[in-house]
């Protein structure tokens, strides 16, 4: 790799410094769940915008305000629409580019660009960010599929700048993959010009890990809606019970952490060396720990015989 793409590969370019500030954002306000409340000032909004679901029954008494900014957390689904309409369009756009030869369109090169993609010559593989990419696309189609067929939702609400949040960061995550894609002007560039001949181990074990956490995330998302439904399969109630199987059986909340392990298989189909997907994956990390965090906390509160040895995110760790 020449010496320039070696240091723009480090630079902050503006994706990187909107990955760094969610990730430095999500941590502080995990740590400062963390420190005991009697330190700290109760602020109602502050806990309304960080709690989603069941967990907002134990955040401080709302004011009527904060309740005229909910939506239903059923609206999770309109999440994934975006996500697989978005990010297939620009699935649909890198295959044109690396099968027939086709150009980005002129906005979305210049997108790319303004956002921070740079021109690489043969420093990265072509591949592994059409890997990614085909893996984001399919994991936003599983969990549609598991928000319109699977899950049971109560009448649990999120606040509205959430629901905002969740609809722009499947937008941003699928251009922060396509702006890893080597490029050569508006096209792409394939090393040896035959996309095949770029495979490597670790995109076999990127894979491999990609399936295995979706696999075990659909069967944690399983296991919570069947606690919802009778043998038959009808919904009886929306109540909230303690689940078990699976990785229930180590953490509160291992559908979280499955969605922390996809992220760090595309980490590893990126070759282990990508900053800026590693960046992606430290705000997943935090952002996953916060809300296992409260949900842990919400089910030691609600259920007196809740399993003492299992941690909140992280199997014997947190």
């Amino acid at each position: 790799m020449a010496p320039w793409a070696g240091a723009a590969l480090w630079m902050l370019n503006p994706l990187r410094v909107v990955w760094l500030a969610l990730a430095a954002a999500f941590l502080l306000t995990l740590l400062l769940q963390l420190v005991p409340p009697r330190l700290l000032p109760s602020c109602a909004l502050f806990q309304d915008l960080i709690r989603y679901g069941k967990t907002k029954a134990g955040a401080p008494p709302r004011p009527a305000l904060c309740r005229s900014f909910d939506v239903p957390k059923r609206y999770f689904s309109h999440f994934y629409v975006i996500s697989v309409l978005w990010n297939g369009f620009l699935l649909w756009c890198l295959t044109q580019c690396l099968f027939l030869g086709a150009p980005f369109p002129d906005w979305l090169y210049t997108l790319l660009r303004i956002l921070g993609a740079v021109q690489f010559r043969g420093g990265e593989l072509a591949l592994s960010a059409f890997l990614v990419l085909v893996f984001l696309w399919l994991h936003s189609l599983r969990r549609l599929f598991e928000c319109l067929y699977v899950s049971v939702f109560s009448n649990a609400v999120m606040h509205i700048v959430q629901y905002c949040f969740g609809l722009v960061y499947y937008v941003l995550v699928g251009l922060t993959v396509l702006s890893q894609v080597p490029m050569d002007g508006r096209n792409v560039y394939v090393v040896g010009k035959n996309l095949l001949m770029q495979t490597r181990w670790f995109h076999i074990l990127g894979m491999m890990m990609f399936i295995w956490s979706s696999v075990h995330q659909y069967k944690c998302h399983v296991i919570l809606g069947n606690l919802r439904k009778n043998k038959a399969g009808v919904i009886i109630h929306c109540n909230h019970r303690i689940p078990f199987g699976d990785w229930f059986e180590y953490v509160s909340s291992p559908n979280y952490l499955a969605e922390l392990m996809i992220y760090i298989s595309m980490a590893v189909t990126l070759g282990f060396h990508n900053i800026t997907w590693w960046l992606v994956v430290t705000y997943v990390f935090f952002s996953q720990a916060l809300a296992a965090f409260l949900s842990h906390k919400f089910y030691k509160s609600k259920f007196a015989s809740y399993p003492k040895h299992r941690k909140a995110f992280l199997p014997f760790l947190f």
